[in-house]
């Protein structure tokens, strides 16, 4: 009887082994084999355009991958199912969720090389829209090896776009040859433009424009060149201009954008598009923002306090006619005004006028940008106030503005005002005279705010403390230009 038992005890053992073998197949047969046929289809999916669907099918894949993760961890799929979780949820767009996994596993020996391929890419793409230049080019780079041409040529375009993004112009464009598909020649584009070739840069756009390509978003691809080159991006404006189907306002919208970036580098150019915005018929709201920019741009250049009334006179004008951008228009009406009266109506004997020709001339420059406009106002202070205990600090926010004036500057404080609390901030040390300044200084902003809210004028911005200066050459400490 023990003989026989001896017998059967062998043979019980290895069925169960054989079980224990079939279920841990079916850990793949049953959820893996069912998460890569979904994989599978969504890949199809996405190759024949059909995103939603596609989408769709990642989502499945994802919860089939999890699945297998939960009910069997130790299982050597385990890795394979994580790796195909990390890719889905990258093409679901969860790139938070997807990173973990894919940065572990992409580079893992034991999974396929076309769900290790995929995982290379998701975890570029992903590292790409973290703002992780190095780490998406490290993926991509990996992958110009790939045995699969359609890879190879995926990874090279990417390659060439993080070389683009970061700068890299010429070295974008050498690994783009050869490489002729709608959206390379977008980064063409952006490449010739970032490497200084304008020219080049416009003749390809103009190419692909005399080809038609309806699906090309030359709006979304005139941002981006205006981040590389403005200049460049305001020659595609002429073109993108020309297309059909462009209606008044985003025309006139085009026009306005793209003067305002030009207006730090090309005030001429700027105040065309300005008036070239102004002038498109049926346009709306673009319109009255590019009058409203061209006054500010006038305002800008302006020396001059007197010219204040005229562009007052305009503002009113425009009130009249852009209703919809009247609430932008007031406010800068009643900074024009506030600036117009310190500038123009407050005498030495008005009282308290050295206050408020400070605070003109710090809305002149922050709320109207216009820089020698506010340094002439600041200069009025020790002028026409020389006793003013604001004087110094006058003098200090005018030489900011500019920077020729610097030696000047210094001289008149160390000669006349040595002693003022705004000339120990200089040397660093801060005095209870200098916070009861300030503070007396804010308390009059206020009031004088309180005022202009009671009869509709713009509150008056409470003033801004001394900068902390830097040292200048020589060893004194005044502050660094703005």
């Amino acid at each position: 009887m023990r003989s026989v038992q001896s017998r059967v005890a062998p043979g019980r053992l290895l069925l169960a082994l054989t079980l224990s073998g079939i279920g841990s197949g079916c850990v793949y047969y049953n959820g893996m084999y069912r998460a890569d046929r979904l994989a599978n289809s969504a890949r199809k999916a996405e190759r024949e355009g059909r995103t939603f669907e596609a989408s769709n099918l990642w989502g499945q894949v994802a919860t089939k991958a999890e699945s297998v993760l939960v009910r069997h961890p130790t299982s050597k799929y385990a890795e394979r199912a994580e790796l195909l979780r990390g890719v889905a949820l990258a093409r679901l767009g969860q790139c938070e969720q997807a990173l973990g996994p894919l940065s572990r596993l992409a580079t893992s020996t034991r999974s396929p090389d076309e769900l290790r391929e995929d995982a290379l890419f998701a975890a570029g793409r992903c590292q790409m829209a973290a703002g992780n230049l190095a780490g998406g080019d490290a993926a991509f780079t990996q992958l110009l090896q790939s045995k699969d041409p359609e890879r190879r040529r995926e990874a090279r375009f990417q390659h060439a776009r993080v070389l683009r993004q970061a700068g890299a112009y010429e070295a974008a464009l050498s690994v783009l040859a050869g490489i002729h598909e709608p959206r390379a020649e977008s980064e063409r584009v952006l490449a010739l433009a970032g490497a200084g070739q304008v020219t080049e840069a416009l003749a390809l756009t103009d190419s692909l424009m005399e080809h038609g390509d309806p699906g090309r978003r030359w709006d979304s691809l005139l941002v981006i060149m205006a981040e590389v080159n403005p200049r460049a991006a305001s020659g595609l404006v002429d073109r993108v201009q020309r297309l059909p189907k462009r209606t008044p306002e985003l025309q006139a919208r085009t026009l306005l954008e793209d003067g305002l970036r030009l207006s730090t580098i090309d005030t001429v150019r700027a105040a065309r598009r300005f008036r070239e915005a102004m002038a498109v018929q049926g346009a709306g709201e673009s319109a009255g923002r590019a009058s409203l920019a061209l006054l500010r741009l006038s305002l800008a250049g302006s020396s001059d306090p007197r010219s204040l009334r005229p562009v007052l006179d305009s503002l009113r004008k425009l009130e009249l006619r852009f209703e919809a951008n009247s609430e932008e228009i007031n406010e800068l009406m009643r900074s024009v005004a506030e600036a117009d009266t310190a500038a123009l109506m407050v005498t030495p004997e008005t009282p308290q006028g050295d206050l408020r020709v400070f605070l003109g001339a710090e809305l002149a420059r922050e709320a109207l940008r216009a820089p020698r406009l506010a340094e002439i106002l600041f200069r009025r202070i020790p002028e026409q106030w020389p006793f003013s205990s604001y004087a110094p600090k006058a003098i200090l926010a005018a030489q900011q503005l500019n920077p020729s004036w610097v030696d000047s500057a210094r001289a008149l404080l160390d000669l006349q005002y040595y002693d003022s609390p705004y000339v120990a901030i200089i040397h660093g040390q801060t005095t209870p005279e200098y916070r009861q300044l300030e503070d007396s200084l804010g308390a009059f902003a206020a009031t004088l705010a309180s005022r202009s809210a009671g009869v509709g004028r713009r509150p008056v911005p409470r003033p801004r403390p001394s900068p902390r200066p830097q040292p200048a050459p020589g060893g004194s400490r005044v502050p660094e230009p703005q």
